[in-house]
């Protein structure tokens, strides 16, 4: 789902963010998926070109959160030093240093994708899975081998604009 990447709009997706983050009982997560993606969403409104179309997706595959943003915009950003008296230019690095890992990718003939990841653990989700005759880590084992066969797919939400 597209949306655009308005200062009033970068805040409403923060917030879903934020509250998909809590019903995946994800807490812990959730300043550093709501600074990575308003500083995501604040590139796409200062920089992108044509528009400031955009779509935003977070996924959740097993112990790894990802946290995307598609633009229409082929050209790719460029982590760099910024002044020391600019209030803008440190975005990326921010990304970089909140997350586990990130980065961008073409997106067909005219477009990108930047992403960044955290760490999940879910102690919840495994627990929640677990008969009263299992061990912590055979549940762990069983919702391991189900989230990877071909029939599940991985939790999604997309925010709609």
């Amino acid at each position: 789902m597209e949306l655009q990447a308005l200062p009033s709009r970068i805040g409403q997706v923060r917030r879903i963010v934020s509250a998909q983050l809590r019903y995946w009982h994800l807490d812990p997560l959730i300043d550093r998926a709501a600074l990575g993606v308003t500083e995501l969403l604040t590139n796409v409104h200062r920089h992108a070109q044509p528009d400031k179309i955009c779509t935003v997706e977070i996924e959740l595959l097993l112990d790894r959160l990802t946290v995307s943003v598609h633009d229409h915009d082929p050209r790719l950003p460029v982590v760099r030093e910024a002044d020391p008296g600019s209030t803008c230019g440190r975005g990326l690095a921010m990304v970089a240093a909140v997350s586990e890992s990130w980065g961008v990718r073409p997106d067909g003939e005219s477009g990108k994708v930047v992403w960044f990841t955290l760490p999940a653990s879910t102690p919840v989700a495994a627990a929640s899975l677990r008969s009263p005759y299992e061990t912590a880590g055979e549940a762990t084992l069983r919702h391991t081998v189900d989230v990877l066969r071909p029939e599940h797919a991985p939790a999604r939400s997309a925010v709609a604009g």
